[in-house]
């Protein structure tokens, strides 16, 4: 791994996090990483050392392909683990790039395999985070087999509002929630305006909120 600065463990506090079903043991074998935007926590092909939780930020998953085009898999935020089939893979299957300032917390896969082994309860707890893992990757699926570029943002933001049934957070940039739909930012920018227009979405710089009367 590169590109990064490493803080040692016993130097920052650990938090408590929607993980603290990890052990302590567990986490003081954690190393904690300080990465800038557009910094590489690790690449396509480098050895897969470590699984990984975001504290802070936003980081990409970035496969490339044969054609030389980038495609996002999946965008990890904070609170997430995320390149857990390093445990059972030799290799890093594609880059992990902060899309903004972030911390990012690496359990040694090594560990982790030991702790699993030794207690039931914590396996049991990472196979529930890889189901909600398979079920969130199973709507992206779904979103980019609907070829409507507005029927595709209409899905994502019907499933992706908050507790009041009408909001979007947008904790990261429109561009970054295009790549994330499988779409161009022209065709996004446009389809957003376009759903503008007609009155069925408002939008903010922190928001995107539906407009109840016309969804019914």
């Amino acid at each position: 791994m590169r590109g990064f600065s490493v803080i040692p463990t016993q130097e920052m506090p650990i938090p408590v996090t929607s993980l603290d079903w990890l052990s302590a043991a567990i986490r003081q074998s954690s190393t904690l990483h300080k990465l800038e935007p557009g910094e590489a926590l690790f690449h396509q092909g480098d050895k897969a050392s470590a699984v990984f939780e975001v504290e802070q930020g936003r980081l990409r998953l970035i496969r490339h392909t044969l054609s030389s085009r980038d495609v996002v898999l999946h965008t990890a935020r904070s609170g997430e683990l995320f390149a857990e089939a390093a445990l059972f893979a030799d290799r890093y299957h594609c880059d992990a790039v902060a899309a903004v300032a972030s911390r990012v917390r690496a359990y040694p896969k090594r560990k982790l395999l030991a702790a699993f082994r030794k207690d039931p309860a914590l396996g049991e707890h990472f196979m529930a985070s890889l189901a909600n893992q398979v079920q969130a990757l199973r709507t992206q699926l779904e979103q980019r087999n609907i070829r409507s570029a507005r029927e595709r943002v209409l899905h994502y933001l019907m499933l992706a509002v908050v507790e009041d049934g009408f909001t979007v957070p947008l904790d990261g940039t429109l561009m970054d929630l295009a790549a994330e739909l499988g779409l161009t930012h022209e065709v996004f920018y446009r389809t957003l305006a376009a759903l503008e227009k007609d009155g069925i979405i408002t939008k903010s710089r922190s928001a995107i909120t539906l407009r109840k009367r016309r969804l019914v």
